[in-house]
This record gives C-alpha cells, sequence and structure tokens, in this order.
C-alpha cells in the first residue's frame, strides 16, 4: 500500500473540531489525501511550520491567476476612463446648452445657473469619493491549500496506517473459530 505524500488542506465546522495531530488542541484544519485513504486534524500554525509540511504551489496556476488579475484592473481601469470621457462629453454639452440659455435668457437664469454649478461639482465631488473607496478593496493572499508533509511525520502516517492494518486482520484472525485447535475427543 503507498500513501501518497500530497494532502489538502480542507476546513471543518468548529463544532467537528478535534484535537490537533501534534498539540492535541483542537482544530478545524485537516490534511487529506487526494483519495481521501487518510486524513489527520491539524492546527493551521503547523501548516506554516517547514519542519512539518511545505506548500505544493502551482506556478502555472499562480501565473494564470497573476495573468487574470491583471487583465481585470486593466478592464477595470479602460471603464473608468471611458467613464470620465462620457461624463466630460456631457459636462460640455450641458455648457453648451447654458451658453446658448444665458444668450436668450440672461436675467432670469443667472441665480439658477450658479446653484446648479454647485450642485454639479457637489455630485462631482460625492461620485468621485465613492470610486476611492472600491479601488481599496483589501487584496487577500490565498494560503495554499496542498502539502507534502516532511519525511519522518509522513512515514508516521505510512506506519499507523499500517499498525492499523495488521490490528484489523489480527481481529479477523481471533474471530474466527477455526484458528484455534479443537479440543481432543479420543483418550490417550
Amino acid at each position: 500500500m503507498s500513501l501518497p505524500n500530497i494532502w489538502h488542506h480542507r476546513k471543518v465546522a468548529d463544532t467537528s473540531a478535534k484535537g490537533c495531530e501534534i498539540c492535541f488542541k483542537p482544530s478545524a484544519s485537516v490534511l487529506v489525501t487526494p483519495d481521501k485513504q487518510d486524513f489527520f486534524y491539524v492546527c493551521p500554525a503547523h501548516l506554516k511550520d517547514r519542519g512539518f509540511c511545505s506548500p505544493i504551489i502551482d506556478h502555472e496556476a499562480v501565473a494564470a491567476a497573476k495573468k487574470k488579475k491583471e487583465m481585470d484592473d486593466e478592464v477595470e481601469r479602460l471603464k473608468k476612463e471611458y467613464e470620465e470621457k462620457q461624463r466630460k462629453k456631457k459636462e460640455k454639452e450641458a455648457e453648451k446648452e447654458k451658453d446658448k440659455d444665458k444668450d436668450k435668457d440672461k436675467d432670469k437664469k443667472d441665480g439658477k445657473d450658479e446653484a446648479d454649478e454647485k450642485d454639479g461639482k457637489k455630485d462631482d465631488s460625492a461620485s468621485s469619493a465613492k470610486d476611492k473607496p472600491k479601488d481599496k478593496a483589501p487584496s487577500v493572499d490565498e494560503e495554499p491549500r496542498v502539502f507534502s508533509l516532511q519525511r519522518t511525520f509522513h512515514q508516521q502516517r505510512i506506519d499507523r496506517k499500517r499498525q492499523a492494518e495488521a490490528a484489523k486482520r489480527n481481529r479477523e484472525r481471533l474471530s474466527n473459530p477455526n484458528l484455534f485447535p479443537s479440543v481432543p475427543k479420543n483418550l490417550p
């Protein structure tokens, strides 16, 4: 029986937490093999310990994620530029209309135009203030999810698995009545 040294990190519910294999503190983190042959509970702090395990990093997936993020950032930047251009274009059109209106009704609209311009500036500053928090979205670096145990810990897992199988075989043998010799029936 060969146990692969590839372990996936999974989280379980806090109510299902069991003792860590190393320090025996309750932990909701589990390392499990891909084919679910073996699993054990471990603290997240132990996953960062290089003496216990090391992350397996898929460089292609990391590069693809980085490229996707760059593309998303570029698309977002282009959208903002386009929206800014459209807003400026609308402002120019509004100014042209205001100039035409001023020529026609210069005396009537003087007070209203100043109020409209103040309101427009307030709206622009409010919309730009709303855009800034969106840009500062927290970037969460994902922790590695695939690990390989150090040789000694992996060997311990293999030995423990072998011992469990041997104990199971022994129980089966002991439960079989044909294993024990029968009582002699003839007199000597």
